[in-house]
């Protein structure tokens, strides 16, 4: 046998040897027998001198890559038997690891129970683009090419001459042009304005808008469906009050006010002293809304009414600062699960 097919023979013998110990002493034992000063590898390379040079360099290569793949192995085999064993009965003494599973945000939950409460009433929902034309976020709502009442909200405009839809009115005017009354639906959804962010408002907001256009629809109708769905999101015994206002596609229009949960009614900083806080705006539609969209203004009447999401969801959790529903704070967002 060559000293090549030597080196090769003890390579497989010290493997199988390697993987078959149970202890690292039996290891440390392998390492000092194959490997050590006076180990089997060592032996074997006493023979090199008498090799003949071309003979020599490939058996000293090979008792190199021997070695190197035997003490790879051994080190292998101690980092397993030095590893902690596992273990295999279940200790219920122990401290559970706790799963956090998502939730929806706070905002979408709002959102969702707003819908619950007016789909209970017989509201359908609706939906509509971001970006939008002056026509529809405009035009449509008896908003005159220069009417003042333009300036009451600053516009992000986009190319060709559309817009960032500043209220999630326009749907009501796109769902007008395509249906005939009876027609009763809310539109949920994201709405954008020119705004200085602070702790009460903020460039991107959500509404939720409704309307509800039949035959001999009062202002009466409006007040009752209004405050059955404030008592149904903030509960019984709120105090609601009515104070006119003026929207340009609402004629009567009206802000709806709530007592303030801080201070019930006596008068803090949050409320500016008033004990009321504005949640919504309303008013019966406009008839150049209704005739501009193709409906008979003296047959039908109609309400609309738009609330802001996260004005009503900051009322009601308590909540000081809209830039809280943006900063994706997960200490802010577990509060709602």
């Amino acid at each position: 046998m060559s000293l090549l097919e030597d080196v090769t023979h003890l390579q497989e013998e010290a493997l199988g040897q390697i993987s078959k110990a149970e202890s690292l002493e039996s290891l440390n034992q392998l390492r000092v027998t194959y490997l050590g000063r006076k180990g089997s590898l060592t032996a074997i390379l006493k023979g090199l001198k008498d090799l003949p040079e071309e003979d020599r360099k490939r058996a000293g290569t090979a008792a190199n890559m021997c070695r190197l793949a035997l003490e790879e192995e051994i080190k292998t085999a101690q980092q397993k038997l030095s590893a902690p064993a596992e273990c295999s009965v279940f200790d219920p003494t122990l401290p559970g690891t706790a799963n956090y599973v998502g939730v929806a945000h706070i905002t979408t939950q709002s959102i969702r129970e707003m819908c619950r409460i007016f789909y209970g009433m017989g509201f359908e929902i609706a939906r509509g683009p971001d970006v939008e034309t002056d026509h529809y976020n405009f035009e449509g709502l008896n908003f005159p090419p220069d009417h003042p009442a333009r300036d009451m909200q600053d516009t992000l405009f986009v190319e060709h001459g559309r817009l960032l839809r500043t209220h999630t009115t326009p749907v009501q005017v796109r769902e007008l042009e395509k249906r005939k009354p009876p027609i009763k639906i809310i539109t949920p959804g994201k709405c954008f304005r020119k705004e200085a962010v602070s702790s009460r408002a903020h460039v991107a907001f959500h509404q939720v808008d409704g309307f509800l256009i039949d035959d001999g629809v009062t202002m009466a109708d409006l007040k009752g469906a209004l405050v059955a769905f404030c008592k149904a999101f903030f509960g019984e015994g709120l105090k609601i009050k009515f104070r006119p206002s003026f929207f340009p596609f609402t004629e009567p229009s009206a802000e709806v006010d709530i007592e303030c949960f801080l201070c019930s009614g006596a008068g803090c900083t949050v409320c500016k002293n008033s004990g009321w806080l504005e949640i919504l705006g309303c008013g019966m539609i406009d008839p150049n809304v209704l005739e501009m969209s193709g409906h008979d203004s003296e047959r039908y009447t109609g309400y609309a009414f738009g609330i802001g999401v996260e004005r009503l969801a900051m009322l009601k959790y308590k909540i000081n600062d809209i830039r809280l529903f943006y900063n994706n704070d997960i200490r802010f967002l577990r509060q709602f699960k």
